[in-house]
C-alpha cells in the first residue's frame, strides 16, 4: 500500500463515514483519532494525574474505539488488529481500518506523553509499511495563526522545523520532530473534502488547486 491516512477525531462519526465511503477502491489503509473519547481521557487525567503510560495506552484504546464503531457502518471497511491482516484486506478490495493498541502495545516506539497523539501513531504505522502519510482533519491544514483568526493564512508548505516554533496546531508537536528525524514529509487536508483527500493521494492533476499543506521533514 502507498498510503497511510489518517482520519482525525474531529470528523468522526458523519465526516469521517463520507471519507471512508470514497475510498472504495483504493489502497490505503486508514487510522482514526481517538476524537472525543480521547478528549475525555485527556480532560479526566488533568484531574486525576495519571499515570503517563495509564494515560497514553488509554487514548490509543479510544482510537480503537473510533475505528471498530466506523467500520461497523461501512460496508466497504474492516477493522484489522496487524498489518499482515490489513493487506489481506486490502487484496479483497476493502478499506483496512486499523485499531492500533496492540502494536502500539507490544512495540512501544513513542513517548508517553499527551505530544504524542494520533498523528505520530499514524506516521509510526507509515513507517512500517514503508508508505506515505495523509493527515485528514477539519481545517483546511497549516495556518499561520489560529484558522479562527480573520487574518489566519493557510500555509501551503512548511519545514517541520519551523512548524515546531508554532506551538500547538492541527498535527501534534510529536509528529514534527519525529519528520525531522526521518526525513519524511506528510500532508494535512480537510476531510471534509474527499475529493481534496483522493486528488493528492491519487496525484491527479488538479492537486495544485487543492487545499493543503505540505510539512516537509528535510
Amino acid at each position: 500500500m502507498e498510503w497511510v491516512i489518517k482520519v482525525g477525531g474531529s470528523l468522526f462519526p458523519e465526516h469521517a463515514l463520507n471519507l471512508l465511503k470514497s475510498f472504495s477502491g483504493e489502497k490505503v489503509i486508514v487510522i482514526c483519532g481517538g476524537g472525543v473519547f480521547a478528549n475525555h481521557i485527556r480532560y479526566h487525567d488533568s484531574k486525576m494525574n495519571f499515570s503517563a503510560t495509564a494515560a497514553h495506552e488509554s487514548a490509543i484504546l479510544c482510537m480503537d474505539i473510533t475505528a471498530r464503531l466506523l467500520a461497523d457502518k461501512l460496508d466497504n471497511a474492516e477493522h484489522v488488529s496487524d498489518l499482515s491482516t490489513a493487506k489481506k484486506i486490502i487484496e479483497k478490495n476493502k478499506i483496512p481500518i486499523l485499531l492500533p493498541s496492540r502494536i502500539m502495545h507490544y512495540l512501544d516506539p513513542l513517548e508517553h506523553s499527551w505530544n504524542v497523539t494520533s498523528d505520530s501513531i499514524s506516521f509510526y504505522i507509515a513507517r512500517l509499511l514503508q508508505a506515505k502519510l495523509l493527515i485528514a482533519t477539519d481545517v483546511d491544514g497549516i495556518y499561520t495563526r489560529k484558522p479562527s483568526a480573520k487574518d489566519a493564512k493557510l500555509i501551503n508548505k512548511i519545514s517541520a522545523k519551523k512548524l515546531l516554533s508554532f506551538g500547538e496546531t492541527s498535527i501534534d508537536t510529536s509528529l514534527g520532530e519525529l519528520l525531522i528525524e526521518f526525513g519524511s514529509n506528510c500532508y494535512v487536508v480537510n476531510g471534509k473534502y474527499p475529493d481534496r483527500v483522493l486528488s493528492i493521494i491519487n496525484a491527479c492533476a488538479d492537486v495544485k488547486n487543492t487545499q493543503y499543506t505540505l510539512v516537509r521533514g528535510d
